[in-house]
C-alpha cells in the first residue's frame, strides 16, 4: 500500500500503479494448450532475482518530497475553489479533472514565460512549422511526464481520495487532424521542444475536430466532435495579437504598383497552447487561429432594419475555423477549404514578420529583410499551406516594397516543403477560376512565378513543349488549375519525402523533371515518433523495464535501445518482457469488455490493424484472411489452431463510399464469426469504434501482431508501424514506406515481410493485373470471394457487397489478390512462431532494440541541421525560480557553442 508521507518512485516518473497496472486484477483466462504450456516453460526458465539485481531495481528509484505533494494538493484545492467555484460536496469528476489540469498548467506557465524571455534575449533563428492539422490527443499526462510531475501528482490525487486514471479519461482528445500527417506534426512539436529549438507550430483552432465515429448496425455514422464544449484548460486566447485576413476584392494598378482593394476582412484570433520539452524547462508554443467577424462586418451594407440579419451573418466569416475537413489522402476542391488554407498562412506570416521586426530592449526594429532567411525557417507540412509562398511574395513586393528578384530569393531561402503522398487523388490542384475570385492578387503572383520558372526551363530545353507542360505550375487540360506541389517545389530551397522509398519515388517518378533540374533540392527525412508519448506515457511497464537494464538516457537518445541486443538470450529479461505484454493485453481485454461488451481471450494473439480506412491500406486483404481462417476452423473444428483476436479500427472519410463498405464488410464478418459456436474463442473479430490518439495509446501496447500491408509504393511512410515496433509487437508487412527501413534496422528475418516489391508492382502495371486469374487458381480465395458475393455475410441483402466484389475483380488499383497467397503463407509463419513464446519474445526484443532510428528526435535533428540551418541543444533554460540574470548566462553559453 502507498503511504501518506514518502513513497517510492522511478526516476522515469512512473508511479508503481502505472508500472504494474495488473496488481489488483485477476489472473488471465486459460489460453490455448500450446501457448499455455509454453508460458509455463517461460516461467520455469526465470530464476529468482539476485541481491545485485534487486539493488539495481532499487537504484533507479527516487524520493518525492512530502512538500511537493502537499503543494500540489494545496494548488488542486485552490483551483477547485477559486477557478471552478466548487467544493468537494458538489464537485463532479470533470471538475476534479479541470482542477488537476490547472494545477499542472501552473507548473508550465513560469517555464513558458521564461522560454519566451530566453528566445527574445538570444534572438535565435526561429523555425515555423505550418500545418493544417495537429492531432495532439490528450495533454494532461504528457505534460506531467515532460515536467517530471507524474509521481507527485499521482500521490497527491491518491491522498485526495481520487482515481488518476479516471480523471485522465475525462479529457477530450484534441482531434485536430485526420491521421498520420497531423499526428506527425504533434510528435515533431514534442521533439522540437525537447531538442531546445526555438520552434512554433501554426495551424487552425477548429471548433469541431475529426468526427466521432459510431458503428450502428455495422455502418459508420459520423457525429460532430464538439471537443471544446467543456472548455480547454491548456489554451490561452491572445486577442491583443488578433490580425486581419483579406479575401475577394480586385487588383487595382497604381503608380506604386498593384493594390488589392475592396476586400472582405476576417479577423484571426490566436490561441496559444504550451508545448513542453522533456525535462529541459523549454516550453514552446503552438498557435492556432480562430476566425472572428470584424464588428463592422456587413453592417455597412444594410439599413437599420437588417441589423439582426447582419449580426447573424457574422457566422459566414467565422465558419472558416468551424470544422476540420475529414479527408485523408483525398483532395476536395471546396472554396471553404481554400479559405482555411489562406487564412492560416496570412495570419501566420503577419505574426512571423512582426516577431522578426521586433528586437531586444526596444532598439530600432528591423526594417531590412536581407537577414530574413537567417532568422526564419518555414516548413510546409504538405501542400495545404502552399499559399504562404505567394503571400510572402505579396508582403515583400506590395507592402515592404522589395524588388521582385530580391523578394523571390528571400522567399525561396525561407521555405521548405514536405511531400506526404504520391496518390494522384490526394495532390492539390486549385481551379484558377476559384483563385481569381477569392485571391486575385495571389493568382497574379503565381502567374508571374510560373512565367519566370518556364522561361528558365525554355532556356535550358528549347522547343521541348512537353517538358514545359509537365513542369508548369498551371495545368491547362480542361479546367485550368494551379498545381500546388509544383508551386511548393519551385518556391522552396528543400523538398523532402518521409521515408527512403517514398523519397526515391518522388525523385524518379512523381517529380522526376524537377529533381533532374535541381537534384540537390530533394532530400529524405524518414518520419519518427516521440518516445515520450509512445513509450513512457502509453507503456510505462515496458519503459521502466528497459530503464532497469540500460538506464534511462534512452528517453532522449532512442538509439541506446540497441543495447537491448545484449539481453536477447537473458531468461529473466525474456520473462519480464512477456509479462509486460501479457499485463497490457489483460488490461486492454478488460477495457474491451467494459466498452464494447465483448469477452476475448487475453492469451490469444492480438492481431491489430488500426489506421484510416482506405483501399490502398488494404483492410480488405486482412478481411479475406479472417474469412479464410474462419473457413479452416469450420472445416476441421478439432484441428489445433492458434487463437487470434483480430482488431481492426479506423475512420472512413464521410464521402468515401468504398471505405464505408469495407467497414460494413468487416462488421458483418465479425457478426458471423463471433456468434458461431463452432469457432468459440479460437477466433474473434472486433471493429474498434472511433479510433483516435487516446485509443491508440491503449491498443498499441497490447498488440502482438502489427498489420502494415499497403501495396508497395503507396504508403509514404507510416508512423503506426514504428509505434507498434517500439511497444513490442511484431510486424507483418509489405516492403512499403518505413517498413523497408524497419526491416533494414531489425533484419528482414525479424519481420514477416511478404508480397510484391515496388518494382514488381511497376512490372504488373505494364503487363496488366488480372484479378480473375488469382481467383481461379487459389481455391481458398475462390471460396472466400464466393461467400461474400453470395450473401453469406449479408443474408438479408445478398447483393450488399456487390460494389466491393466488382472493385476487387474489375478495377482494383491496389492488387489485393496478387498478394493474397503470400500474405496467407506469411500469416501461417506468424501462427507457428506464436506457439513458441521464447522465440517470439526474442524476436520482440530484437525489434525493440532496432527502433532507435524511428525517434522523431532523430528526424527533427536532421531537419534542423540539413534544412533549417539550426542546431539542437541540450542546454537547460533556467527554471522560473532562478533570477532573470540566469537567462543572460545561458544565452552566453549558447553563443559559445
Amino acid at each position: 500500500m502507498k503511504t501518506a508521507a514518502v513513497f517510492p518512485t522511478f526516476r522515469l516518473h512512473f508511479p508503481p500503479s502505472r508500472v504494474n497496472p495488473q496488481k489488483h486484477l485477476p489472473p488471465p483466462a486459460a489460453a490455448a494448450v500450446t501457448r499455455d504450456q509454453a508460458t509455463c516453460t517461460l516461467a520455469s526458465m526465470a530464476t529468482p532475482l539476485t541481491d545485485q539485481e534487486k539493488r539495481k531495481q532499487i537504484s533507479i528509484r527516487g524520493i518525492v518530497g512530502v512538500e511537493n505533494v502537499a503543494e500540489l494538493k494545496k494548488s488542486f484545492n485552490r483551483h477547485l475553489h477559486f477557478t471552478l467555484v466548487k467544493d468537494r460536496n458538489i464537485a463532479t469528476p470533470r471538475d476534479y479533472y479541470f482542477a488537476l489540469a490547472h494545477t499542472v498548467r501552473d507548473h508550465l506557465v513560469g517555464r513558458w514565460i521564461r522560454t519566451q524571455q530566453f528566445y527574445y534575449d538570444a534572438d535565435p533563428k526561429r523555425v515555423y512549422y505550418l500545418s493544417l492539422e495537429f492531432y495532439m490527443g490528450r495533454t494532461l499526462q504528457n505534460t506531467m511526464i515532460n515536467l517530471g510531475l507524474q509521481n507527485a501528482c499521482d500521490e497527491a490525487i491518491y491522498q485526495l481520495g481520487l482515481d488518476m486514471e479516471e480523471l485522465e479519461e475525462i479529457e477530450e482528445d484534441a482531434g485536430l487532424g485526420n491521421g498520420g500527417l497531423g499526428r506527425l506534426a504533434a510528435c515533431f512539436l514534442d521533439s522540437m521542444a525537447t531538442l531546445g529549438l526555438a520552434a512554433y507550430g501554426y495551424g487552425i483552432r477548429y471548433e469541431y475536430g475529426i468526427f466521432n465515429q459510431k458503428i450502428r448496425d455495422g455502418w459508420q455514422v459520423e457525429e460532430a466532435d464538439d471537443w471544446l464544449r467543456h472548455g480547454n484548460p491548456w489554451e490561452k486566447a491572445r486577442p491583443e495579437y488578433m490580425l486581419p485576413v483579406h479575401f475577394y476584392g480586385r487588383v487595382e494598378e497604381t503608380r506604386d504598383g498593384p493594390k488589392w482593394v475592396d476586400t472582405q476582412v476576417v479577423l484571426a484570433m490566436p490561441y496559444d497552447t504550451p508545448i513542453p520539452g522533456y525535462m529541459n524547462n523549454t516550453v514552446n508554443t503552438m498557435r492556432l487561429w480562430s476566425a472572428r467577424a470584424p464588428n463592422d462586418f456587413i453592417l455597412k451594407d444594410f439599413n437599420v432594419g437588417d441589423y439582426i440579419e447582419a449580426v447573424l451573418d457574422r457566422n459566414l466569416a467565422e465558419n472558416i475555423s468551424r470544422v476540420l475537413y475529414p479527408n485523408d489522402n483525398f483532395f476536395e476542391g471546396k472554396e471553404l477549404r481554400l479559405k482555411q488554407e489562406y487564412f492560416v498562412v496570412a495570419a501566420t506570416l503577419q505574426d512571423i514578420i512582426r516577431r522578426f521586426k521586433t528586437t531586444k530592449n526596444g532598439s530600432p526594429s528591423r526594417t531590412y529583410f536581407d537577414s530574413f532567411p537567417d532568422k526564419v525557417a518555414i516548413q510546409l507540412n504538405d501542400t495545404h499551406p502552399a499559399m504562404a509562398i505567394p503571400e510572402l511574395m505579396r508582403i515583400f513586393v506590395d507592402i515592404e516594397k522589395l524588388d521582385w528578384e530580391t523578394a523571390w530569393d528571400l522567399t525561396k531561402r525561407t521555405f521548405a516543403y514536405t511531400n506526404h503522398t504520391i496518390l494522384p487523388e490526394a495532390l492539390e490542384r486549385w481551379p484558377v477560376e476559384l483563385l481569381e475570385k477569392l485571391l486575385p492578387r495571389h493568382l497574379q503572383i503565381i502567374y508571374q512565378i510560373n512565367q519566370a520558372h518556364l522561361d528558365k526551363i525554355a532556356a535550358l530545353f528549347p522547343k521541348d513543349i512537353s517538358k514545359l507542360r509537365k513542369m508548369s505550375l498551371i495545368e491547362e487540360d480542361g479546367c485550368k488549375r494551379v498545381n500546388m506541389a509544383h508551386l511548393c517545389i519551385v518556391g522552396s530551397h528543400a523538398v523532402n519525402g518521409v521515408a527512403q522509398i517514398h523519397s526515391n519515388i518522388i525523385k524518379t517518378e512523381v517529380f522526376k523533371d524537377f529533381s533532374e533540374l535541381e537534384p540537390d533540392k530533394f532530400q529524405n527525412k524518414t518520419n519518427g515518433i516521440t518516445p515520450r508519448r509512445w513509450l513512457l506515457l502509453c507503456n510505462p511497464g515496458l519503459a521502466e523495464l528497459i530503464a532497469e537494464v540500460i538506464g534511462e538516457d534512452y528517453v532522449k537518445d532512442l538509439s541506446q535501445l540497441k543495447k537491448l541486443n545484449e539481453f536477447v538470450d537473458d531468461a529473466a529479461f525474456i520473462r519480464d518482457i512477456a509479462k509486460v505484454k501479457q499485463d497490457n493485453k489483460l488490461k486492454f481485454a478488460q477495457y474491451l469488455e467494459k466498452e464494447y461488451r465483448v469477452k476475448i481471450n487475453p492469451s490469444s494473439m492480438f492481431d491489430v490493424h488500426v489506421k484510416r480506412i482506405h483501399e490502398y491500406k488494404r483492410q480488405l486483404l486482412n478481411c479475406l484472411h479472417i474469412i479464410a481462417l474462419y473457413n479452416r476452423i469450420r472445416k476441421n473444428p478439432t484441428a489445433p489452431f492458434v487463437p487470434r483476436t483480430v482488431i481492426i479500427g479506423g475512420k472512413a472519410a464521410p464521402g468515401y463510399h468504398m471505405a464505408k463498405m469495407i467497414i460494413k464488410l468487416i462488421t458483418s464478418v465479425a457478426d458471423v464469426v463471433n456468434n458461431d459456436p463452432v469457432v468459440g474463442s479460437k477466433l474473434k473479430v472486433i471493429f474498434l469504434e472511433n479510433y483516435r490518439v487516446s485509443l491508440a495509446e491503449k491498443v498499441i501496447p497490447a498488440t502482438d501482431l502489427s498489420e502494415q500491408i499497403s501495396t508497395a509504393g503507396t504508403e509514404a511512410s507510416g508512423t503506426g508501424n514504428m509505434k507498434f515496433m517500439l511497444n513490442g509487437a511484431l510486424t507483418i508487412g509489405t516492403m512499403d514506406g518505413a517498413n523497408v527501413e524497419m526491416a533494414e534496422e531489425a533484419g528482414e528475418e525479424n519481420l514477416f515481410i511478404f508480397g510484391m516489391r515496388v518494382e514488381d508492382v511497376s512490372e504488373m502495371d505494364k503487363k496488366g493485373y488480372d484479378a480473375m486469374s488469382y481467383y481461379k487458381k487459389i481455391p481458398e480465395l475462390k471460396q472466400v470471394m464466393d461467400q461474400i458475393a453470395s450473401g453469406f455475410f449479408s443474408p438479408r441483402n445478398p447483393e450488399l457487397f456487390k460494389d466491393l466484389t466488382d472493385m476487387l475483380f474489375k478495377y482494383d488499383r491496389f492488387k489485393v489478390f496478387a498478394d493474397y497467397e503470400d500474405y496467407l503463407k506469411s500469416q501461417d509463419k506468424v501462427s507457428k512462431l506464436y506457439q513458441n513464446p521464447v522465440e517470439w519474445t526474442k524476436m520482440v526484443i530484437r525489434n525493440i532494440a532496432a527502433t532507435g532510428k524511428f525517434s522523431s528526435d532523430r528526424t527533427i535533428t536532421e531537419y534542423a541541421t540539413e534544412v533549417w540551418g539550426v542546431e539542437p541543444t541540450d542546454l537547460k533554460i533556467p527554471p522560473p525560480n532562478e533570477p532573470r540574470e540566469a537567462i543572460e548566462e545561458t544565452v552566453k553559453a549558447l553563443k559559445k557553442m
